[in-house]
């Protein structure tokens, strides 16, 4: 049984009570958590800007210490799922009393938006990608324009005289280390050494990929499952009370059954909770 759901039971009402309350306390803290701040970071065009952010490390540290306090409960431990640009912080927790379990779920769900990191060597990099696309471009439209005539000449200067097409196509395709040989010495002729730029280009893109900077933003409101699934920005708490039969959970029970003593001490634990989510 969700808490929050309605019920005509007084125990229930109690409960929903208890989760309004913490919801509420859990929001405020969130807020504070999430408060955004200016950054400055680079555009992909080079120009800075500023851009808001805010830290999640705040919400993992907030998330860890809850943890920390919640004593004789079974924890998970804090977590961060990384989907695309969708992130979420989130941990569970659960303790049992009785033959009842009460759980309880922590999230906050945000987005990524990367930038570069506003220094020089950005700057610089895309500016050496530059030069070796344009040093290379003309050089790769040329040779594949022309690529089966260029083969051709170079295989007539290396003694190769009777090719045509379709010898051409039979030998490189069953040949490896022919085909290699050929267009390494094509390579040689153009002047540029193509394997070299290709790898010095991975490694500045590579370079600039670790130069970017990551920046989050979220929404300072409380989301259920539905809009956690559909990738919403917010925070949630959900908490749970399940009625433990043959080892089973189930969410459908008759709360008048629920002793006195296991009312009590679930009360307690969402008190408890609740000075821990302030705190």
């Amino acid at each position: 049984m969700r808490l929050g759901s309605r019920s005509p039971n007084e125990f229930i009402q109690l409960l929903n009570q208890k989760n309004e309350s913490i919801q509420k306390s859990y929001l405020s803290k969130m807020t504070d958590l999430t408060k955004m701040f200016d950054v400055k970071v680079m555009m992909g065009d080079s120009t800075i800007t500023e851009q808001k952010t805010f830290d999640p490390k705040l919400v993992t540290n907030y998330f860890q210490k809850i943890n920390d306090y919640l004593q004789g409960w079974s924890l998970q431990d804090v977590s961060t799922s990384n989907n695309q640009d969708i992130r979420r912080v989130f941990t569970k927790f659960e303790i049992r009393e009785g033959n009842y379990l009460l759980s309880g779920h922590l999230s906050l769900q945000f987005h990524v938006l990367l930038y570069y990191k506003p220094i020089q060597r950005v700057i610089d990099c895309q500016k050496e990608l530059a030069v070796i696309v344009d040093s290379t471009k003309n050089k790769e439209e040329q040779l594949a324009n022309n690529s089966d005539q260029i083969v051709l000449n170079k295989l007539k200067e290396m003694g190769y005289k009777d090719f045509d097409h379709q010898k051409l196509f039979e030998v490189f395709y069953e040949n490896d280390e022919f085909r290699e040989k050929v267009f390494t010495e094509i390579q040689k002729d153009a002047g540029i050494d193509f394997q070299k730029l290709s790898e010095e280009k991975n490694k500045l893109f590579a370079e600039l990929d670790s130069l970017l900077l990551e920046t989050y933003q979220t929404s300072s409101i409380l989301i259920d499952d539905p809009r956690l699934v559909a990738g919403e920005e917010g925070c949630l708490l959900t908490l749970d009370l399940e009625f433990i039969k043959n080892n089973n959970r189930e969410g459908l029970f008759d709360a008048r059954k629920i002793p006195d003593s296991v009312r009590t001490n679930i009360l307690k634990r969402l008190d408890e909770l609740e000075i821990i989510i302030k705190s």
